[in-house]
């Protein structure tokens, strides 16, 4: 006797349903992952207000490497970021960690009062097209972060502990096609990523980026080379805001017409303070490394 409608639309039924339950789990991971993710950007949209108010130190390390990727030449600088009418400004206080020379002190206070005696004699439009600019570089710096959730394919891959807190691990890959919406994240569909985010706050902790071709930058001017590696680290301050603690980028690249080279930049943010009306001015003290 032949197969029945009935019995064949019993069998697909049960072979759908097979498949659906292999498959559901896979698919609901990656639901889960790209929603985590959805909600940390969006948790650092509300942050990035917050995080205006807060004035730090930053050190920076400037490392030219030799082909075995050992440093041959390196610069270290110590800046103290405070806001000053409106926006922020750099004063340098430290170079390779020991106090300016006094001849430099003097140079960097004069800067320091120039710069707060031009912005204290704009006008009203003019000071807020300055905070404007500010704002607006601001935004661009984290146009990649909120695209995230539709430039990537997103997998978790477990749960840890990171920094005294539980973490979600999640890989994203470039999604196939995807078109970025700016110049600034047009390097997007070039790079993979692995993000810790915080299971208490649902903000990242830990970002780590390699590029997986060159990526070219500036019209062209600057080309990145397949294999450069990104790390950022954030931290909990006040038990209100996450600030940048930690960046590293180690890359080669090439500048057109100009021989290619081979960097390693870091980072380290300390001294978070929350602006007060007096911002305030840090001694030229060694800094401890």
């Amino acid at each position: 006797m032949g197969e029945t409608p009935l019995a064949r639309a019993a069998y697909n039924w049960v072979v759908r349903s097979l498949i659906l339950i292999v498959c559901l789990p896979a698919v609901l991971a990656a639901q889960d992952a790209r929603q985590i993710v959805v909600r940390a950007v969006e948790m650092d949209r509300k942050d990035a207000e917050i995080a205006r108010n807060y004035t730090f130190l930053q050190r920076e390390v400037d490392s030219d490497l030799d082909s075995s990727g050992k440093p041959k030449k390196t610069q270290i600088r110590t800046f103290d970021v405070t806001l000053q009418e409106g926006s922020p400004y750099r004063r340098l206080v430290a170079r390779n960690d020991q106090p300016l020379s006094p001849a430099e002190q003097k140079q960097e206070e004069e800067k320091l009062q120039k710069g707060i005696e031009q912005r204290r004699k704009e006008t009203q439009a003019q000071r807020d097209s300055r905070i404007a600019d500010w704002r607006r570089r601001q935004e661009r710096q984290r146009e990649p972060l909120r695209e995230l959730p539709d430039a990537f394919d997103f997998r978790l891959n477990g749960e840890e502990a990171l920094n005294g807190g539980e973490v979600y691990v999640i890989d994203g890959t470039p999604k196939p096609g995807y078109k970025p919406r700016s110049v600034s994240t047009s390097f997007l569909p070039k790079v993979k990523l692995r993000l810790w985010i915080d299971k208490r706050d649902y903000q990242w902790v830990k970002v780590e980026m390699e590029s997986l071709d060159t990526i070219t930058f500036g019209g062209f001017l600057v080309r990145l080379a397949k294999g450069g590696h990104l790390m950022m680290e954030q931290t909990r301050v006040n038990g209100e805001v996450w600030l940048p603690k930690h960046v590293t980028l180690e890359a080669s690249a090439r500048l057109i017409l100009v021989k290619g080279f081979h960097k390693s930049l870091d980072f380290t943010f300390s001294d978070y303070k929350k602006f007060q009306t007096d911002s305030r001015i840090v001694s030229t003290e060694p800094i401890a490394k």
